[in-house]
């Protein structure tokens, strides 16, 4: 029987997953495939380190070039994640006529137009489908099922651990601080979850995203980004009052005169199926010409989901080496990527909810209620907390008609300096 042979550049979780299931799964790849898809060798940065599961130590090596040199090896499965050595390492791959498989969603959002490019000279293709939301097929819906439509918005729920973390604080009322102990006690959140809380990964993946749905260059820092530090078990305790929850969403569009890129938490109405999306689960929701509203959902990170979008881009990589084909889907699913303007954060108009920390003293509430509305933001409902004791401050919570951010966010600028707010606003962007 034919054989594919694999070359992986990493071992962690991720890699320890895809050579499990290569092997738990190997007659049902068989059986679909028509060929054996082998390991040949595995780079590894210490041969002697315990692993997830046994491999034949023949198979590792410290020396990565010597994976992509193998000449048993025609697919090369990149799982070391960052920026460096992998994107060296991709590229040498790429110049050997190696075929790529990836996981590293960095990778492709910094440096995607450089290697898609390299790829496409050499006559190689690069697949990617675990490079965000492991184990759905978002990449293969935006590449192949939706090819013949045209997407508008796309709405997603991207990073687990942030979600996980949101989901603790609206279930459990405990602070950002103790859901994100307890994301990391069960190994969703890294010692340094920064990337995460901060809005980084899901970053990284919505210009992934954007690229796909939009055929457009998308540059990192066009997208703009908020992480979910700054929310309070009191925000969501509102927001269930409201009728919303708190989710950390990126979201696209495509306008007329450009296109909106941005990472934060959001409020959104409970009755959307984004709202039952809970926990360490990813979705996305995607509205499209044709089709109209579409929503994908699944485990969106772990070793085996994400191990499962690999080994199915090892086997879509196969039927192309056994059909002698390169290149039969646009790697950036469009033949030729434009140059489109990217929208101002400033630019942005919707509804918002504003908590504001104030003494409690006489005709505070009119002066914010007075610079809001010079701004031209007006107010759909007001909540005040009492105080406990004259002179401390209180709670007051607002929630505002549509309105243009960059006179919300100039509005805040004053208040916040105001000598009777006591601390800065937290704004939370609300999604009808």
């Amino acid at each position: 029987m034919r054989e594919i042979g694999v070359g992986l550049l990493g071992l962690g979780n991720v890699g320890s997953g895809v050579v499990k299931l290569l092997h738990d799964n190997a007659a049902a790849i068989e059986a679909r495939l028509g060929a054996r898809v082998v390991v040949r060798k595995i780079a590894v940065q210490k041969a002697e380190k315990r692993r997830l599961v046994e491999v034949d130590k023949k198979l590792l090596t410290t020396d990565a070039r010597a994976v992509i040199d193998d000449p048993g090896v025609e697919v090369i499965v990149e799982l070391i994640g960052g920026e460096d050595p992998a994107r060296a390492l991709v590229l040498q791959a790429i110049a050997s006529r190696r075929h790529v498989v990836t996981a590293n969603k960095f990778l492709l959002a910094a440096h995607g137009d450089e290697l898609f490019t390299a790829a496409e000279r050499r006559g190689v293709d690069i697949y990617y489908e675990a490079a965000v939301c492991g184990g759905i097929p978002i990449i293969r819906a935006l590449r192949e099922g939706l090819a013949s439509d045209r997407i508008e918005e796309l709405y997603g729920i991207v990073n687990g651990t942030s979600n996980f973390i949101l989901t603790e604080m609206a279930e459990r009322g405990v602070a950002f601080a103790d859901a994100l102990r307890s994301a990391q006690e069960a190994g969703y959140a890294e010692a340094d979850p920064a990337l995460d809380v901060d809005g980084g990964d899901a970053q990284q993946k919505l210009a992934i995203l954007m690229m796909l749905a939009f055929g457009s260059r998308i540059r990192l820092d066009d997208i703009y980004v908020e992480g979910i530090r700054a929310l309070e078990p009191v925000d969501f305790s509102y927001a269930d009052k409201f009728g919303y929850v708190v989710r950390p969403l990126v979201i696209a569009r495509s306008h007329d005169d450009g296109l909106e890129g941005r990472v934060h938490p959001t409020m959104i109405p409970r009755r959307w199926l984004l709202a039952s999306v809970t926990g360490v689960n990813n979705a996305v929701y995607v509205s499209s010409y044709a089709l109209g509203h579409s929503m994908y959902y699944g485990r969106g990170a772990g070793m085996m989901p994400t191990a499962m979008a690999v080994v199915s881009d090892v086997i879509e990589l196969s039927r192309n080496i056994l059909g002698g084909v390169t290149g039969r889907l646009p790697l950036r699913s469009f033949r030729s990527l434009t140059d489109r303007p990217m929208r101002a954060p400033g630019a942005l108009r919707c509804r918002y909810y504003l908590r504001f920390s104030v003494i409690d003293r006489p005709g505070v509430l009119a002066q914010l209620a007075g610079i809001l509305g010079d701004h031209q933001i007006s107010l759909r409902q007001v909540h005040q907390e009492g105080a406990e004791e004259p002179e401390k401050p209180v709670i007051v919570v607002m929630l505002t008609h549509i309105a243009a951010e960059a006179q919300v966010r100039a509005a805040l600028a004053i208040i916040d300096n105001l000598p009777t707010v006591a601390r800065k606003t937290c704004l939370i962007r609300l999604a009808d």
